[in-house]
């Protein structure tokens, strides 16, 4: 089984390259300057590093979660978008810096994975509960965050290795879930079960990616999460379907737009596969093929 270490490390040189090697090579004098200049100790990394080097410790008594990452636009967008939605049901931000965003821990922070599959349906009430708590949450006059149509166009590219259909589906339905949106909110952007921790008898957001946008996109980055084990259960298509069918009874949005946003995402996150060189058959491929069955 790959470590949690070297997950971090292949993304990191898929994505950066050679950056990345060097980055890597300087991260523990940098932890050491960052941890002395804010006052840190007992610094442990995460057990599921993905994108960003996280370390849970101590800043005096406080329990704190030091991110840092390679990307510093990202983690601009991640501090911006959780002082947005200070009391809106995410984590707080201590301190941020290019590259840098230290926060408060949420204790005692395990993550809605633990309720799959057995309580997924009391996982979906509470995603939709924070979601209501989310896009209350005023839109800022912020430059740093993105709209979904500047990421959804990455549709609009050449990409060989996905079947014609499958591209011209995502981009027609793309086209009218845009023509036809409710008023922009801030969106999470990728609110899936590993990113809402329990905190002592409440449940906060961390990760916000920082995106204005229809509030129904918000729901498909739960439904086809957690990567890979939803797509190992044997049950799989017919949870995506109950999922589909929960949400809309839960937020009131139309099960069609629901599953619409989940195939356009689909789409959508396969070609950021491609783009990140995932070795073998893409989840995000397994995924849409899994979604066109539900037609």
């Amino acid at each position: 089984m790959i470590s949690s270490w070297e997950t971090f490390v292949k993304n990191t040189t898929n994505i950066y390259g050679a950056n990345g090697e060097e980055w890597l090579g300087k991260l523990p004098q940098l932890t050491i300057e960052i941890a002395a200049k804010y006052g840190l100790s007992q610094l442990t990394p995460v057990s599921n590093l993905s994108y960003n080097y996280v370390l849970k410790g101590l800043q005096d008594q406080r329990e704190i979660v030091l991110k840092i990452g390679l990307d510093p636009e990202a983690l601009a967008r991640e501090a911006a978008a959780l002082r947005a939605f200070a009391g809106h049901g995410t984590v707080s931000v201590v301190a941020s810096e290019p590259g840098i965003v230290l926060l408060a821990q949420a204790m005692p922070g395990e993550s809605l994975t633990s309720y799959f599959p057995g309580k997924d349906d009391e996982a979906i009430k509470i995603v939709s509960v924070l979601m209501k708590r989310l896009h209350q949450a005023p839109i800022t006059t912020s430059t740093v965050f993105n709209s979904i149509e500047q990421w959804l166009s990455a549709l609009d590219q050449e990409c060989k290795e996905i079947a014609a259909p499958y591209l011209a589906k995502a981009r027609s339905l793309r086209d009218k879930l845009l023509a036809t949106s409710s008023g922009p909110v801030l969106l999470h952007g990728d609110l899936h079960h590993d990113n809402i921790l329990s905190n002592g008898q409440d449940w906060l957001v961390i990760d916000p990616k920082g995106v204005v946008g229809d509030p129904v996109y918000e729901v498909a980055a739960f439904i086809r999460n957690p990567m890979p084990k939803l797509l190992e259960h044997p049950r799989a298509v017919s949870i995506i379907r109950h999922r589909i069918n929960q949400f809309a009874a839960n937020t009131g949005y139309s099960r069609q737009r629901i599953q619409d946003w989940c195939y356009v995402q689909a789409v959508l996150s396969w070609i950021w596969d491609l783009e990140e060189n995932v070795v073998g058959k893409p989840y995000h491929q397994r995924f849409t093929e899994v979604l066109s069955c539900l037609d």
